[in-house]
């Protein structure tokens, strides 16, 4: 059976019950006799290893591609036309 944390509402003391789940949540504090109330406190959880969300379906790091081409300083021409390298002004000047 699970232990509760429970704290009592008059005289603010903290204290334990072991009982079931599906008990009733009415509990007299031990030391004035008042109702007292259930203490939630956050439970820590790892999630690690397999099958949990955050494991399996995180973003993947990117692989490594090839460099990129070097940019180049000159502007781009104009005047170039499709299937042709540069313009006649371009192919003049070089």
């Amino acid at each position: 059976m699970p232990a509760y944390d429970f704290k009592c509402t008059e005289c603010a003391e903290t204290f334990e019950v072991t009982r079931s789940m599906s008990a009733k949540d009415d509990v007299c504090c031990p030391s004035c006799g008042a109702q007292a109330r259930k203490v939630f406190s956050p439970v820590g959880v790892a999630f690690k290893g397999t099958g949990f969300h955050n494991t399996d379906y995180r973003p993947r790091p990117k692989e490594e591609t090839a460099e990129p081409a070097p940019k180049t300083d000159a502007p781009a021409c104009p005047a170039k036309t499709e299937g042709s390298s540069a313009c006649a002004e371009c192919s003049a000047a070089s």
